[in-house]
């Protein structure tokens, strides 16, 4: 049987079961730091003892405006006559329930996949649906986003720090470190560490349109990227393709920002005494999310047990072993 994990799960299975074998010495907050996860997190799965999937968020009962024949009636008149919702409501209160809400009939054509009208119609007329969105296609590891996230200013430090992100298209693999300016000095560094420290040849580099990466916004305005900024410069020495977001658009981006979520969560959810505190807890983030975190669009398995995999298959990617992974 598959298991059940809810899409924003923070813990795994695997981190559940360990979790609950933990010694009684162990106290919760131990487990938390060593983790990454909140305190509550830790109480719950110790106190299910043996059991490692989440339930469902549904409530039991489902208490309706609209009986079950009524709910039939509604959607059948629906895929038949092609109402809009707020048509579908006024001839369901009419004829049905004179207090059905808008919200409640929304739920119900929503339960029966009745919901987008535009399909339905593409349905009658033998239309192919198309999609909503455009999924990313099959990548492979080398494809790289990078961005920068503010950190706050500690106590001990004359300025706050930045910290820099790249994050594996393929495999969700992702290598931090802490700055403390972003210039194009700094995002040059930056790079120059992640193609060192990654086990992949970095092929492709996907940024946003800041200073620290690009020169393609100038007083005068919008311009074609020069190649002179010294990112774009060790791209070009290293063979890899540097790809620019469009402007205003930063879900071009969304996989380093959805990361970048998580750090949020860290940093919201801990106190941190020092600098080095901070970057510790950062790195230690780092090393749990490669080799201990496993994503669903991996199929659950972690991006150092995903790159192994892709070595085994394609050693051409790379440019050493897959093991002691930051």
């Amino acid at each position: 049987m598959a298991s059940t994990i809810h899409s924003n799960a923070r813990t795994t299975p695997r981190i559940r079961q360990e979790l609950q074998e933990a010694p009684a010495g162990v106290s919760d907050p131990e487990l938390a730091r060593r983790y990454g996860i909140s305190r509550m997190t830790v109480r719950k799965w110790r106190r299910r003892r043996t059991e490692v999937e989440d339930r469902t968020h549904r409530p039991k009962t489902m208490h309706t405006t609209l009986t079950a024949e009524q709910e039939a009636i509604v959607v059948q008149v629906r895929e038949i006559a092609l109402l809009s919702l707020d048509d579908l409501l006024i001839v369901a209160r009419e004829f049905l329930n004179p207090d059905l809400s808008r919200a409640a009939l929304d739920r119900c054509l929503r339960r029966h996949g009745v919901s987008d009208l535009q399909a339905l119609k593409h349905e009658q007329a033998g239309e192919p649906v198309e999609p909503g969105h455009k999924p990313f296609k099959d990548y492979v590891p080398g494809f790289v986003h990078v961005d920068v996230k503010y950190l706050p200013q500690m106590a001990d430090e004359p300025s706050r720090g930045y910290l820099f992100v790249a994050i594996d298209r393929a495999s969700r693999w992702v290598y931090l470190e802490v700055r403390r300016s972003k210039t194009a000095e700094a995002a040059r560094g930056f790079l120059k560490k992640l193609i060192e420290r990654a086990p992949f040849h970095v092929t492709h580099v996907v940024t946003d349109n800041g200073k620290e990466f690009t020169d393609r916004f100038a007083a005068t305005g919008e311009r074609k990227p020069t190649g002179r900024h010294p990112f774009d410069r060790l791209c070009a020495d290293h063979g890899i393709e540097h790809r620019l977001i469009r402007p205003k658009r930063p879900q071009t981006n969304g996989m380093v920002e959805r990361f970048n979520g998580r750090i949020a969560d860290l940093l919201r959810t801990r106190r941190f005494g020092s600098g080095e505190h901070l970057k510790d807890t950062l790195q230690d983030y780092q090393r749990l999310y490669n080799h201990q975190i496993g994503q669903k669009a991996l199929g659950h398995r972690t991006p150092v047990e995903t790159l192994k995999a892709w070595q085994q298959e394609r050693p051409d990617l790379f440019r050493k072993h897959v093991y002691k992974q930051p």
